[in-house]
């Protein structure tokens, strides 16, 4: 195939699709993990179909025992010579979310092709559980592109980069609305926040969803700050290289007996090293795609109408700089699933 990362694009989307639809008849359950497996089965029941050779690069479930899709694991037939891609993906984020019916939880994939005669890696993986964090939007990665492009908002107080990024935006710090996890480690965020003045919007969970909103045109959020989750931050940056914005990101620990056990053989260097999107997700190649589970600021929930079943999905290139917005009508009374578990088809 002569541009693999094109032909192959709206698989994934298919996967998440089928994540979500197989996920939201675990909505308001009380069951996160079960609507994790669910997602994961239908995930690899897509990619069992599909000739490529997937290496899952950052997975999921490892943080808190959850049924997942791992490090190492592999997606696709892998014929010897099917086109190579990294993956990342997180089957639902917002597990917590989806498992008492609150909005925020999403089905999202990633994926950067890996050239024939190049590095067998071209998505970087960050090992520790968590991750400091700051996501902005295109207006502020060119102004810095072009003026400062070393610019480090992790270590400077946050007060000065919001006054930062409001000049950027030509905006009064006061008029800049910035997302946060609502989490006790982020509490000094929270704070900072309001005592430079700025308007603070928190979400109790959906990592991925709250650092991609500043780089959308309509989603009314300037920035992103916190620390959360590392997984997480990585399909963010495959995210945010798609739309022209950015994240920074630095491995973050509770403890240093989190630091020993997360990180145990990597050097300090790397540990302090202060990551953007382009140092996480390298080359050219990047696909970042999401399915709704349960509304949230990047797309509406899965919506049932008789036997219908009405899924939102949203779909990045990097190389083009293409988003799409796609919505689906299922009719589940003929749709169907191939799972993993089952190696079949099975109705929604």
């Amino acid at each position: 195939m002569h541009d693999p990362e094109r032909t192959i694009e709206f698989e994934f989307v298919r996967a998440t699709e089928n994540a979500a639809l197989n996920a939201m008849r675990f909505i308001g359950k009380g069951d996160k993990n079960a609507a994790d497996a669910a997602a994961c089965d239908a995930i690899q029941g897509v990619f069992d179909l599909i000739d490529i050779r997937g290496e899952v690069v950052i997975g999921e479930g490892i943080k808190d025992n959850a049924p997942g899709i791992f490090l190492g694991d592999r997606l696709g037939k892998w014929s010897p010579h099917a086109p190579r891609f990294n993956i990342a993906l997180d089957p639902v984020d917002g597990t917590t979310n989806l498992s008492k019916g609150s909005p925020n939880a999403i089905s999202v994939m990633a994926a950067a092709e890996v050239p024939v005669n190049g590095s067998s890696s071209v998505m970087r993986n960050i090992p520790s559980y968590y991750s400091h964090k700051i996501a902005y939007g295109p207006a502020v990665a060119q102004a810095l592109s072009k003026k400062d492009p070393q610019a480090n908002f992790l270590d400077a107080p946050l007060e000065e980069t919001l006054e930062r990024i409001a000049k950027i935006l030509e905006k009064r710090v006061g008029e800049l609305v910035v997302l946060v996890l609502d989490r006790p480690r982020n509490q000094p965020f929270i704070e900072s926040i309001r005592r430079a003045g700025a308007s603070l919007r928190t979400i109790a969970d959906g990592d991925i969803t709250a650092a991609v909103a500043p780089s959308l045109p309509d989603s009314g959020i300037d920035l992103y700050v916190g620390i959360g989750g590392s997984p997480e931050g990585v399909l963010t940056a495959t995210a945010v290289r798609a739309l022209g914005g950015d994240i920074q990101l630095r491995m973050w620990f509770p403890n240093p007996e989190a630091k020993a056990r997360e990180v145990h053989g990597v050097s300090e260097k790397e540990i302090q090293t202060l990551f953007r999107s382009a140092d996480i997700v390298t080359g050219e190649s990047a696909i970042f795609c999401a399915t709704g589970i349960i509304e949230s600021p990047l797309l509406p929930g899965v919506k049932l109408i008789g036997h219908k079943a009405i899924t939102h999905s949203i779909l990045m290139r990097a190389r083009s700089r293409t988003v799409r917005y796609i919505r689906a009508v299922h009719d589940l009374e003929h749709k169907t699933i191939h799972l993993r578990s089952t190696s079949r088809e099975r109705s929604v």
